[in-house]
């Protein structure tokens, strides 16, 4: 019987882990895994749609959130009806209806529903049948994108975008009906876009009846979350009619609640006309692409015919200045001579653009718009000239709402309770609102990234007497209203939040802001020395009666009592500012000096664009209550003009308190101020030089 030779176990491992332990050489020699090829790569590249790009990328078009998708549906669709509207000449009248769309059973309460219908109709001109379907459901297809003009839409997304938002959360298509007119009939349509070829696929299309004899109506249903207060819906259409006081906007809430914003402008901005390109607004790229599509058959005729503020004569001397033949066949023109021509374009100074493209708010209707929705004491607003950026005509317009409606200003106050070191009232540190506009349409999100924004932080308010810290907004009740009116307006995405911060849009945003801040601080110093005067007015009045039962007894009963106490109240009332204390404090119906276009609401009634007012009142009159109704202001007005000293005491009560300098302020030609009138200084200033005072004569007159 053999021994068997057993191994050792160390031997044993070493054997077993040998395979393991692989030399360099041999893990060069070992094949790596199979990789995919080019033509394996090459295979798999395909074309993307832009609807399948925005599918997943939908946050750039502002459906961020569920709240924020709300309110980009509605904007969008808001959006259509008004320009459809001005385009067409017609007064808007436009119809947003929220509903709770229940999925089972009862619909939950609007504050914790998640999907909702949104209904958008106006009276507008109507949609032919053919084009419908492309408009309501295919991305980057309108009729705006290419020409120069004022529009609120630009891009042709917004609209198709809201629907494809729409069938990506609840697969619920577009409805749309549309009439062009009474005699033809109304089209009933339900779309959805294909995303894979960005083309609309129609699942209904009927003739039907329906009671408006012309506008169109369009039906989404999309996830949404509907809460009321900032960058809500509700705050999006008040903004709306601010800008737009021409259009009446009814609005039904998800509650059931019915809210109303009449028109308060009966008439339609000026329709802005389409512009050619300014040769300052285009890039080397395009100048290269303008010379292969032109219809022009020489360089002179491209640069006259194509551009704006190109004038035959003018185009001669460009190409004069770039040694190019002006009769060159466009095409013809390539490389070096081509870039020169465009060098000397630029170099060249040409006329800015026309800007009849443009149809701003202006100020009256910015006026009757802040007067309708905000509650204050002062209203102005400015309109600047039309300005340049990168070839592009724009407009900036400015509007400003101070304090607080006199009725509010007048109820009892609580006591108020001692405060802790460094606290303040909650008045105190209100910072002031600002509402920013671009072509008419409101901007709710990105306020901190907005041009806008940046240029009224930028602005020094403690110039114009408001509370400012640094790098804050304005303290005080007050409200900052900014519109930029411009063929290109620079968003800085796509969904049209914020304005670039170009260095011209800058300049005339802050050159606005400084005018308004002008017209309020000499409001506020007006005021506060006018009411310090009607103080010191009250005063006189007080003791008049006294003075003169005084000097009746002297006399023995023998003198005119009447006639002293109007010569005494003529006297107080000429020693205290006369009649420039009562327009500043709104007790005549004359507009004040120095502040046009402006607003401003007292107890007694309205001065300034008195008639504006009135109209707004007029067309308010089913809203609820406006302060201060100015109907009366005309027969208070006849009243003041006669009798400057007819006023109450309790007007003094409402006005602020005058700071250590009101007293300084050259705001009235009366004497200077006496914080004591001297009893030698009357004497020698009014007794003496009036000794045989005839009774006909009043006392103290030089």
């Amino acid at each position: 019987m053999t021994k068997k030779h057993s191994t050792p176990p160390s031997t044993a491992a070493s054997t077993t882990a040998k395979p393991l332990s692989e030399s360099p050489a041999q893990k060069k020699a070992a094949k790596p895994e199979q990789q995919v090829t080019a033509v394996e790569m090459g295979a798999r590249q395909r074309e993307i749609s832009v609807s399948e790009f925005f599918t997943k990328n939908r946050h750039l078009l502002g459906f961020d959130n569920p709240r924020k998708a709300l309110l980009t549906c509605v904007k969008e669709a808001v959006d259509n009806a008004l320009d459809a509207c001005e385009e067409a000449g017609i007064l808007p009248d436009v119809t947003v209806r929220l509903e709770i769309a229940a999925t089972n059973g009862a619909p939950p309460p609007a504050s914790q529903a998640t999907r909702f219908r949104i209904t958008v109709t106006d009276n507008g001109p109507g949609i032919v049948r053919q084009q419908i379907p492309r408009i309501f459901a295919k991305l980057l297809y309108g009729s705006k994108f290419h020409r120069m003009r004022m529009s609120r839409g630009q891009q042709g997304i917004g609209i198709s975008a809201a629907g494809m938002y729409g069938q990506l959360t609840t697969g619920k298509p577009v409805t749309i009906i549309s009439r062009t007119g009474p005699r033809a009939a109304a089209h009933f349509f339900e779309v959805q876009i294909d995303t894979k070829k960005n083309e609309p696929l129609v699942h209904e299309n009927r003739q039907i009846e329906w009671e408006q004899p012309q506008g169109t109506q369009v039906a989404i249903e999309v996830e949404g979350k509907y809460q009321k207060g900032r960058t809500s819906v509700d705050e999006w259409l008040e903004q709306t009619s601010i800008a737009n006081p021409h259009v009446k906007l009814t609005y039904r809430t998800p509650e059931g609640e019915t809210k109303e914003y009449p028109r308060t402008y009966h008439e339609l901005p000026p329709s802005p006309r389409e512009i050619k390109p300014h040769p300052y607004g285009i890039e080397f790229g395009m100048f290269l692409k303008m010379l292969q599509d032109t219809k022009s058959h020489s360089v002179s005729g491209l640069l006259a015919s194509d551009f704006c503020r190109v004038s035959p004569q003018l185009a001669d001397e460009i190409c004069k200045a770039a040694k190019v033949s002006p009769h060159t066949k466009p095409r013809d023109l390539k490389g070096s001579a081509a870039e020169t021509l465009y060098r000397t374009i630029q170099d060249t100074k040409i006329m800015a653009p026309p800007t009849n493209c443009l149809s701003p708010i202006g100020e009256k209707a910015i006026l009757s718009g802040l007067y309708k929705q905000i509650k204050g004491e002062f209203y102005t607003a400015v309109s600047r000239p039309p300005a340049v950026y990168r070839g592009n005509p724009f407009v900036i317009e400015a509007g400003l709402a101070y304090g607080s409606a006199p009725q509010d200003q007048n109820k009892p106050r609580q006591p108020a309770m001692p405060k802790a070191e460094g606290e303040r009232d909650e008045e105190d540190s209100e910072l002031a609102r600002v509402i920013r506009y671009a072509n008419r349409v409101p901007l709710l999100y990105q306020q901190s990234a907005c041009s806008t924004f940046k240029a009224v932080l930028s602005t020094t308010w403690k110039n114009y007497g408001v509370t400012q810290s640094r790098g804050a907004l304005p303290g005080g009740p007050m409200v900052i209203f900014v519109h930029m009116a411009s063929v290109w307006v620079p968003f800085t995405s796509e969904s049209k939040e914020a304005i670039a911060d170009y260095d011209e849009i800058q300049k005339e945003i802050t050159l606005a802001l400084r005018e308004c801040g002008r017209r309020l601080g000499l409001f506020l110093r007006r005021r506060e020395r006018a009411a310090s005067e009607y103080r010191r007015r009250n005063i006189f009045e007080l003791y008049i009666e006294e003075v003169v039962e005084a000097c009746n007894r002297l006399k023995g009963g023998t003198l005119p009592k009447e006639k002293l106490k109007a010569q005494l109240q003529k006297i107080a009332t000429s020693r205290t500012g006369g009649l420039k204390t009562d327009e500043a404090l709104g007790k005549t119906g004359a507009g004040p000096e120095g502040l046009p276009h402006s607003i401003i609401v007292t107890a007694e009634g309205v001065e300034g664009e008195v008639d504006l007012a009135a109209r707004v009142q007029a067309d308010a009159a089913t809203t609820p209550v406006e302060p201060n109704p100015p109907g009366d202001t005309a027969p208070i007005a006849k009243e003041a003009k006669g009798q400057g000293k007819k006023a109450t005491s309790t007007k003094a009560n409402g006005a602020k308190p005058p700071k250590g300098k009101a007293v300084q302020m050259p705001l009235f030609n009366g004497p200077d101020r006496a914080a004591k009138p001297d009893k030698r200084d009357k004497r020698d200033k009014q007794d003496k030089p009036n000794k045989p005072v005839p009774a006909s004569k009043p006392r103290g007159k030089k």
